[in-house]
């Protein structure tokens, strides 16, 4: 009886949109034209990753000729430099400001808070106005290098060669939650490990590989995991600082970004559910890799 409102909740608000979605998927769905709507079979699919195959166009079950989408594989491409760019970059900047907020330094507690701050303000719009202000040509960025003497300097935003690295160092600056969480895993240490090993005269750095990185793998698992699945439904920045169309040449264009433009700018709703379905596989095939691989290099501290 008390479960009754979470698996009311579960089936009504979860399992009956996915089964739903997956159902669209397999149709040409337009909300638009509701009564219109065909099954398709895998044609979705195959409209994804018909490029990848050489694959222009081809004939769906229903006879239509079907074009496939030429801007697929490059909001992959463009999804997957960002998760496997910034998530590493993110842990990293998070795992060194934890180790520094873990000494005993004054005004330690403020300096958390102030590191806290950008993930408080998170994906936002305001923020991601706000960067896109920074990083224009002739935004404050700009404004500080040309004082320092660079010249000649491109609007970052606008460049397709420089957009999706500004899209990272956002992502990277968002690091309050993981630093926290490591912060939380740190103070978890018993101290006298480092005491013994400073007897037995090992230094700084050799305490960290050997006593902080292994017992801190827990953790480390638990914020890459989060980290991964957060970079993946990417969106608010991508929109805003790419213009609502994944900025020049595409260089912006994530695959959260492409998914809506299908779905709410061409209404091709059983298209943008197919792309979803897809993303969950991604996300979840990528998570089991993650787990499968952590035996190897998780420490639980009782032999497992």
């Amino acid at each position: 009886m008390f479960l009754t409102p979470w698996l009311l909740g579960f089936l009504v608000l979860t399992l009956y949109p996915m089964l739903y979605s997956l159902g669209l998927s397999l149709t040409d769905y337009d909300f638009t034209q509701p009564d219109s709507t065909h099954w398709i079979g895998f044609a979705n699919y195959q409209k994804m990753f018909g490029s990848a195959f050489g694959q222009s166009e081809f004939t769906a079950s229903t006879g239509e000729t079907v074009r496939v989408d030429p801007y697929y594989m490059k909001s992959l491409s463009v999804t997957f430099t960002y998760v496997f760019v910034s998530v590493p970059l993110k842990l990293i900047v998070a795992l060194g400001v934890a180790v520094l907020m873990n000494q005993k330094l004054r005004g330690v507690s403020f300096y958390r808070a102030v590191y806290y701050i950008p993930t408080l303000l998170g994906g936002s719009v305001a923020i991601a106005v706000l960067w896109r202000k920074l990083f224009e040509k002739d935004g404050l960025v700009n404004g500080i290098l040309g004082t320092i003497g660079f010249s000649d300097l491109p609007g970052w935003i606008t460049n397709p060669q420089y957009s999706l690295w500004t899209l990272i160092l956002l992502t990277v600056w968002q690091f309050g939650s993981s630093m926290i969480i490591f912060l939380a895993g740190l103070k978890q240490i018993p101290q006298e490990y480092y005491e013994a090993a400073s007897v037995d005269g090992a230094s700084k750095v050799r305490q960290f590989f050997a006593i902080t990185i292994p017992l801190l793998s827990p953790v480390i698992l638990f914020n890459l995991v989060m980290q991964m699945i957060y970079a993946f439904q990417a969106f608010t920045q991508a929109y805003i600082i790419g213009g609502g169309r994944g900025g020049v040449l595409n260089s912006t264009l994530f695959y959260t970004l492409h998914l809506y433009i299908q779905g709410w700018t061409y209404h091709e709703m059983g298209y943008a559910s197919a792309m979803a379905w897809v993303l969950l596989l991604i996300i979840g095939g990528i998570t089991a890799v993650i787990f499968l691989s952590s035996k190897w290099w998780v420490s639980y501290g009782t032999g497992e």
